[in-house]
């Protein structure tokens, strides 16, 4: 069974009123209360059911979903999700459409939100790229009352109205520990393959794995960041080049997409010789190359609950509730061999 308002009462140690000021966002609760409730609510799965109100009211959301098109398995398993829910779209009185926009690309980005903006929706989710053109877009479509949900990747300072992803920076300060204790010799070199910094994931996770590398592992040294557009033929290239031109290159952290080409360098070499790789997403891909060694450790973010976030967040927006901040926490999964799912 679903677990209901009485259900959370009982859980937080609340009265059913207290619940019912946290869900619909009022004053007179004291925060540590607020916090007990939304802890409830994470813990027991609640989901408010918007849609009989909503069906009462003959209301349909419509929303937009601005997706990054490549060949990057992660992003494609993120439009997997995006159709699952238009598939559920009906049932939820939802209107949802995607809107493919060349990976990296500023400009087609801007064109598109600004043709999104002129058909009005009641919100868009984007996958960010952090840019002043895209800033002031988003700026212009929150003016114009349309909700705003960043996926995957945020924005800098701007009004998008929620971020829909993991803590980047933590995932990065995640792989810095990971590769600081995995290598072994002092002198170690490790180098960083990464999609673009004009998107701020790959920015931050750089941060959160230098400043780790820096603090507990200043012996390791790292080598320039190798951008290949997570593009595997290029990502390929690349990190051949560098395993031929740094020897002694004993790590390698992948904190992009682009794996395919990453995995084929590496099984060319023999296995004693392999770096230490960490890398990013559990795809068909590094699930197999965890499990054949090429792969040490992945982290992975779960696309299907970013999704159903966003459309949460979006409906909240719409609905003008409060957004429930432990419900939509994105967690950071770390996979070896040994625990794949």
């Amino acid at each position: 069974m679903k677990p209901t308002v009485h259900d959370i009462a009982r859980h937080a140690g609340v009265s059913l009123a207290t619940v019912d000021r946290v869900l619909n966002g009022r004053a007179g609760v004291r925060g540590i209360t607020r916090q007990k409730v939304e802890e409830a609510i994470a813990s027991l799965g609640y989901v408010r059911d918007l849609a009989a109100a909503n069906l009462a009211k003959g209301r349909t959301y419509r929303f937009s979903f601005v997706l990054p098109v490549n060949d990057n398995s992660f992003m494609i398993g993120l439009k997997r999700e995006v159709e699952a829910a238009i598939g559920r779209s009906a049932a939820e009185r939802t209107h949802m459409d995607i809107i493919e926009v060349p990976a990296f690309d500023a400009g087609a980005l801007v064109a598109a939100l600004e043709a999104v903006m002129a058909d009005k929706p009641d919100g868009v989710a984007l996958v960010a790229i952090d840019e002043p053109r895209v800033r002031a877009c988003v700026e212009r479509l929150a003016d114009a009352g349309i909700a705003i949900v960043t996926l995957v990747s945020d924005l800098g300072a701007s009004s998008r109205h929620h971020y829909a992803g993991i803590d980047n920076i933590a995932a990065g300060r995640t792989a810095g520990n990971l590769m600081g204790r995995f290598l072994s010799k002092v002198d170690d070199r490790v180098g960083v393959l990464a999609g673009s910094m004009m998107v701020r994931d790959h920015r931050e996770r750089l941060e959160g794995f230098l400043s780790v590398l820096s603090e507990d592992f200043p012996q390791v040294a790292i080598l320039p960041v190798m951008e290949a557009r997570d593009d595997a033929g290029v990502a390929e290239a690349m990190v051949r080049e560098a395993l031929r031109r740094h020897v002694g290159l004993n790590g390698i952290y992948s904190l992009g997409a682009g794996n395919r080409g990453l995995i084929r360098a590496l099984r060319d070499l023999a296995a004693e010789t392999r770096p230490v790789v960490i890398a990013h997403e559990l795809t068909t891909s590094t699930r197999e190359a965890l499990v054949d060694g090429t792969i040490d450790a992945v982290l992975n973010q779960d696309a299907g609950h970013e999704v159903r976030s966003a459309i949460r967040v979006l409906k909240a927006k719409a609905d003008g509730l409060p957004v429930l901040a432990a419900q939509e926490r994105i967690r950071i999964d770390i996979f070896l061999k040994d625990n794949l799912p």
